[in-house]
């Protein structure tokens, strides 16, 4: 398994170089870390830098992903969690980090390492603890539930998962599959399982401290309409959470689905964080 790849150490050097605060933006299953390219650019121009870790062994674009999925799977939320750690630990100043759907989960991970100087976590995946499992939900994630032989595999959302699951609350299709062709690739089961299993698996990698005092400021922004990650998760989250001695809030962003960070509305969203992440850095 690979370490920090070329293109990650460019970044590293590019930031360490900038003396501005890093931004780490981490992705969730079935992207890659280019799906945070506008969020990149819209930070930079307000004086930060943008840095983009992969998971584990990313390919570099969605037609590379496409033509080798099998490279995408079996990648643990610990593995990509370390892989992170490892990123930031090379950075000079302590930067903000924010991630979406699983990687909003690695964020949180992050930040209970102490490692984060302010966070956001973006229709973030469940931990141990978080308990409301709402139908979509379960919609969305059973057909790949349903077989233990996808622990082991890379999973490719059909279109019609990804227009239920991501697109639901965008009325054009046309660019639910523009997003589809774009940005989609193949997630590995296993991080999908370790979320899903979190709450009767005690030795579960998807976890945190609630209250640890190092975790630091946290947003945790939801999408109303959100099928995959729905409001009672991340309002479960955040009520498991707010009695951190730090500052927590959540904000619910109306009409959007769980693909507002790379939708034509991302901006509204990519702007509510960048305001969060102003008061503390």
């Amino acid at each position: 398994m690979a370490s920090i790849s070329e293109r990650e150490q460019g970044q590293i050097e590019a930031a360490n170089k900038s003396g501005n605060t890093p931004v780490v933006f981490i992705h969730g299953l079935w992207l890659l870390p280019s799906s945070w390219d506008n969020w990149v650019d819209f930070f930079e121009q307000q004086g930060y830098t943008g840095v983009t870790p992969d998971w584990p062994d990313d390919p570099e674009t969605v037609e590379e992903a496409r033509a080798n999925p099998d490279v995408l799977a079996k990648k643990t939320l610990k593995q990509v969690a370390n892989h992170t750690a490892e990123l930031i630990g090379e950075l000079q100043k302590k930067p903000a980090v924010m991630g979406h759907s699983t990687g909003g989960l690695l964020a949180q991970m992050i930040a209970d390492r102490g490692l984060s100087a302010v966070t956001v976590a973006i229709d973030p995946g469940p931990f141990r603890g978080v308990l409301p499992l709402p139908i979509s939900t379960l919609r969305v994630s059973a057909p790949i539930l349903i077989n233990p032989l996808n622990r082991g595999r890379a999973i490719t959302l059909s279109f019609d998962q990804f227009r239920y699951g991501w697109t639901n609350a965008i009325e054009s299709d046309d660019e639910a599959k523009r997003l589809y062709d774009e940005f989609h690739v193949a997630g590995p089961g296993v991080a999908l399982m370790q979320m899903a299993n979190a709450n009767v698996n005690p030795w579960t990698e998807a976890k945190v401290d609630p209250k640890n005092p190092r975790r630091g400021p946290l947003l945790i922004i939801d999408g109303e309409k959100d099928h995959t990650v729905p409001w009672a998760i991340a309002n479960g989250a955040y009520k498991r959470q707010r009695h951190n001695e730090a500052v927590t809030e959540i904000v619910k962003i109306a009409n959007r689905g769980h693909s507002l960070t790379i939708d034509n509305g991302w901006r509204e969203v990519a702007q509510k964080a960048l305001d969060f992440v102003k008061r503390f850095v």
